[in-house]
């Protein structure tokens, strides 16, 4: 198995020179957590490094058995501040049908975590040409491209780029759609302080604050999102995923800040995907999961479907789930993706 290179980014200022020490983790403390989290995975799969540009690598899970090899594969991008120990629901189901890869982003989780451009486009441009050199690297012709959250930005974008390639795209409560509401009232003007603690924050990555507080991080996570532990409450019963949650995201910064990059304030994409889906060839189907208790809008869905009058468009909602709906009602998201790709072979 190779071992993780590349380039670190250096973050914001001084503090990532004096952070990892402080914060009770490392690569090897992530890669048992990840373990842990795929535990209860009874399909045979393989892992791996798969070398890309300028010395990344991209860890990568394949499943692949031999009644399905010949299928379209599926392949997994997962959301921010995630990585392929989240899929630990779905990937037995997904993969008894077609070859499932499962890898961790540019930046995020096991792979390269490399420097990345500070412009918005160019960050993008990134995240797309590595998923483009991975494809390479791995003998895929085409694929299906599902992702969660970024991963759903990411795949339209490699889709826009890259047609040919994509037989199926399947997004999963995507971001950066939908243009940046102008929400303020003439009458009712945003408060000078709320401005200013604004301009404060903005220089530091989303997740600073998780490796500011150190060694009171792992409690933190388990205090603030207690929902991670019930999401997997059928395979785990101890803190094995606000744990992997943890190491996720308090490793050095890279893909979190290219993600800080590609937004504006209060999460807003810079470059809204809606803006671009006229680009995106209409023979690529497209099939948009939400869940009913999620905070994210799905009109964005609405508005692809509008503009989409000729090409195939399906939005699906999962009753009971929220955001992380892949793992808020697991069974039920397997069944509906099956189903979704059924037509592709």
């Amino acid at each position: 198995m190779a071992e993780q290179g590349g380039t670190a980014n250096r973050g914001w200022c001084w503090i990532p020179n004096w952070l990892p020490s402080w914060c009770p983790t490392s690569t090897n403390q992530l890669q048992i957590a990840e373990d842990s989290m795929l535990r209860c995975v009874n399909s045979a799969f393989t892992k791996q490094f798969i070398p890309i540009s300028s010395g990344n690598l991209l860890w990568t899970l394949t499943f692949c058995s031999e009644g399905v090899k010949d299928k379209t594969p599926m392949v997994l991008l997962h959301g921010f501040g995630g990585g392929v120990g989240l899929w630990a629901q779905n990937l037995d189901a997904l993969s008894q049908r077609r070859p499932v890869f499962a890898l961790d982003l540019l930046g995020f989780g096991q792979s390269t975590r490399p420097l990345f451009y500070t412009e918005a486009q160019g960050a993008e441009d990134q995240f797309v040409e590595s998923i483009e050199q991975w494809r390479t690297k791995m003998g895929l012709e085409s694929m299906i491209l599902l992702g969660h959250n970024l991963g759903g930005y990411v795949a339209v974008s490699y889709s826009i780029r890259y047609p040919g390639r994509v037989k199926h795209i399947i997004l999963v409560e995507p971001w950066g759609f939908p243009e940046r509401p102008d929400t303020v009232e003439p009458d009712r003007p945003i408060p000078v302080w709320i401005k200013a603690l604004g301009a404060i924050f903005r220089p530091f990555n989303p997740l600073a604050g998780l490796r500011l507080v150190g060694p009171l991080g792992p409690t933190l996570v388990q205090t603030l999102r207690p929902d991670f532990k019930k999401k997997f409450s059928s395979m785990f019963s101890d803190n094995t995923v606000s744990q992997y949650i943890y190491h996720l995201n308090v490793q050095t910064p890279s893909g979190e800040t290219a993600f800080k990059n590609m937004t504006g304030p209060c999460g807003w994409a810079k470059r809204p995907m809606l803006h671009r889906m006229d680009r995106l060839h209409p023979d690529i189907p497209i099939a948009i999961i939400y869940g009913s208790r999620s905070s994210i809008d799905s009109n964005s869905g609405s508005a692809i479907k509008d503009m989409r009058p000729h090409s195939h468009v399906e939005i699906i909602t999962i009753c009971g789930a929220g955001h992380y709906v892949y793992a808020d009602q697991a069974e039920d998201f397997n069944n509906r993706v099956l189903q979704a790709c059924d037509k592709v072979d």
